[in-house]
């Protein structure tokens, strides 16, 4: 009895003392567990930041426009006749003063013969009339004429002065239409196709268009501005067409070809309508740019892009660094101690992938351009450049001045 007895309290002693221990374990575990979530650091955000950039940033403006050549001629005939000779190739470059057709001229060539008879015929009554006067005059002053006669004699004289004088008018005229029959190219540049064949009788009065002609080498770039972008460039002190000599830069245009690559030559505003059209509150602005490989067509259609403005030293930062919200729009900026703070700013215009801020930011500062959508304001962060990605774009290059010469591409 006493042996079972002892066994006994000896099994107890032992749970006791098994309980005793697992209950230390589990304390010992709790009190450690609570300590490292005590005393563990928060996981720290990681970030990626570009610093401020301060540029000149240039203000486009893109528009449709049309291209037109600098000259457009119409050969118009201005004499009636057959059309008996074409001496040009169609579609090539004649030059100025080339002979183009030639007309019939039998019936001019013998009206001009005619007229300078007549001449000659009057010419002789001019020279008879002039001595009948020279013979009167002494003959009148020994009293040997009558006043009749000195009167009759001046009055023979002077109308021979004045048929004279109306001959040669005919004659000029004549000689005049005898060379109209040879069409001549009043401007160089490219011919059109003849529009009239060999043998047609061609009329007067410039109702017979036989061809055109376009100088092209230099071509003009029409295009409509809204009246809002008038307004816009006055504010900016920006006078469309007028040549401002006080600023570095002058308005000018690039245009985009038919394969949506640039063309390499600039082109310089140079007249802006006075006026807004009523219908469609637009006005016309022209710029003339060079062409000197032809490349511009008249008559087609192109996507212009205009310098409107320059901002000066203006800060720069990437669209998406930028979040906006109902409260404004706000940048994130990493502080020296690397904390991240809430930045409410003014936004400018839009550049490609870059804004401008007008307010709110000062150049150098370090801004979030990856990672702002884990942060709240006043956290630490860890700044990590290493997989940034930017826009391909770069922040546009600062204006240049336009050249002297508009045979100068683009640089």
């Amino acid at each position: 009895m006493r042996r079972f007895l002892r066994s006994k309290e000896l099994n107890i002693s032992r749970r006791k003392i098994t309980y005793t221990f697992v209950a230390l374990v589990v304390l010992a575990v709790a009190i450690w567990v609570l300590t490292h979530r005590t005393t563990a650091e928060p996981d720290v955000p990681v970030v990626a930041t570009v610093p401020v950039a301060q540029e000149d940033v240039n203000i486009y403006g893109e528009y449709v426009g049309r291209i037109r050549a600098q000259q457009f001629v119409e050969i118009r005939a201005r004499v009636e006749g057959f059309l008996e000779e074409m001496l040009f190739e169609e579609g090539t470059y004649v030059a100025k003063n080339q002979v183009l057709f030639v007309i019939n001229q039998e019936q001019y060539r013998a009206k001009a013969d005619k007229a300078r008879a007549q001449l000659k015929k009057d010419e002789a009554q001019e020279r008879k009339a002039q001595r009948d006067l020279e013979r009167i005059r002494p003959l009148y002053a020994q009293n040997a004429a009558s006043q009749l006669d000195l009167d009759n004699a001046v009055a023979a004289y002077e109308s021979a002065v004045a048929s004279v004088a109306m001959s040669e008018a005919d004659l000029f005229q004549a000689e005049q239409e005898l060379g109209y029959t040879i069409v001549r190219s009043p401007i160089s540049g490219n011919i059109s196709e003849r529009l009239v064949d060999l043998g047609t009788l061609v009329g007067t009065g410039g109702k017979s268009l036989l061809a055109t002609i376009v100088k092209s080498d230099t071509v003009l770039v029409d295009f409509s501005m809204t009246a809002l972008d008038y307004l816009k460039s006055r504010e900016r002190n920006v006078n469309l067409g007028q040549k401002d000599s006080t600023r570095s830069w002058q308005p000018y245009i690039t245009v985009t070809l038919a394969d949506n690559t640039e063309y390499p030559y600039r082109g310089l505003v140079d007249f802006a309508e006075p006026q807004v059209d009523p219908h469609t509150g637009t006005f016309s602005v022209r710029a003339e740019m060079p062409n000197p490989e032809r490349v511009l067509l008249p008559g087609q259609f192109t996507k212009v892009r205009l310098l409107l403005d320059v901002i000066e030293d203006a800060l720069v930062v990437p669209q998406k660094a930028v979040i906006i919200e109902k409260g404004g729009a706000y940048i994130y900026v990493v502080r020296k101690d690397s904390v991240a703070e809430r930045r409410f700013v003014e936004l400018g215009p839009e550049q490609g992938n870059f804004v401008v801020v007008e307010r709110g930011l000062a150049a150098g500062e370090q801004i979030v351009a990856e990672g702002y959508h884990k942060l709240t304001p006043g956290i630490k962060v860890h700044v990590d450049n290493s997989n940034l990605t930017l826009p391909a774009d770069s922040i546009p290059a600062p204006a240049v001045a336009a050249p002297d010469s508009l045979s100068q591409p683009n640089a």
